[in-house]
């Protein structure tokens, strides 16, 4: 069969009026035309669909079945409208953004929860990098947008920044670097360390700091997460560099020392990272401005 959608809504009209030519003026058809479409649905079917009465028409049991089946294939066509409208307005699909480990596990759990409750037909999908690979994926376009550091260099970027991410050090109660209020990284570089595993974007950041000042860290080992890491120091096992937010909210579980880090590059912001952001999509720049906050959205720094 050749039917098209304007058939089986005209054929619908006809059935649902019970008169071809209430249905053709549903249909905003002529008569005439509506009368030729009808003729040629019939032909097409092969099989009378209608039954002439003296006062209008009725739908014989193979008329039935196509108004049956008309009535889904159009109900589907809405839905399928419906949900690329959603996809073209931001209100479904995937929302793909990269962030460093601080972001990902200190700042976007309490910010995501409420605005993905607020929208059950968006997903997210977040990568774990380091504040270097964001930017480059942002840059080469790879990725619309990430959360880094403000010590990155942007290259070109815009940077918006929506949070503080001070990296404290935290060592054992009675450690005698507990007894500081800041030191040095260099300092503190040849003290057995409590890592993250292998993979973490915050681990490979210090690392690399670690081998700047002509050093490789000390692992005693390695933890999964921050709650294990910061068990770990609590018992002396080694000391470790966490974000502050971290920091503060497992110490109520483990005791611990909490000391600032002296070094530029550990006084750290988290920053919204986009190219344009004339250019986001719109369920992107809808996530990136929510968690912008009461801090708006800025020019680029």
């Amino acid at each position: 069969m050749r039917l098209d959608l304007a058939d089986l809504r005209l054929f619908l009209c006809i059935v649902d009026a019970g008169s071809i030519t209430q249905g053709a003026a549903r249909a905003n058809l002529a008569l005439a035309s509506a009368s030729e479409r009808l003729r040629n649905i019939e032909a097409d079917a092969g099989v009378r669909l209608l039954e002439r009465l003296h006062r209008g028409v009725a739908a014989t049991e193979a008329g039935e079945a196509l108004a049956h089946h008309a009535r889904l294939i159009l109900r589907q066509r809405e839905l399928m409208q419906g949900e690329l409208l959603d996809f073209a307005s931001g209100a479904r699909g995937t929302v793909r953004i990269h962030a460093n480990t601080a972001a990902l596990t200190a700042f976007l759990p309490r910010k995501l929860a409420p605005w993905m409750a607020a929208r059950p037909h968006l997903n997210v999908d977040i990568r774990e990098r380091t504040s270097n690979e964001i930017v480059k994926a942002v840059s080469a376009g790879l990725v619309e947008a990430g959360i880094t550091s403000d010590q990155v260099d942007p290259a070109g970027l815009q940077l918006h920044p929506v949070a503080t991410d001070h990296l404290v050090l935290i060592t054992a109660t009675g450690h005698p670097l507990g007894q500081r209020r800041v030191v040095p990284f260099s300092e503190v570089v040849r003290e057995p360390f409590v890592g993250l595993a292998p993979g973490s974007a915050l681990q490979d950041h210090i690392d690399e700091h670690a081998r700047r000042t002509g050093h490789a860290l000390a692992l005693r080992i390695r933890m999964n997460t921050f709650g294990g890491l910061c068990e770990m120091v609590s018992h002396g096992v080694g000391v470790a560099i966490v974000p502050d937010s971290i920091a503060v909210s497992h110490r109520r579980r483990h005791p611990y020392q909490r000391i600032a880090l002296a070094d530029g590059w550990a006084h750290r912001r988290l920053c919204l990272c986009v190219r344009d952001w004339a250019g986001l999509s719109p369920p992107v720049r809808d996530l990136l401005t929510h968690l912008a906050g009461d801090k708006g959205v800025a020019p680029p720094l």
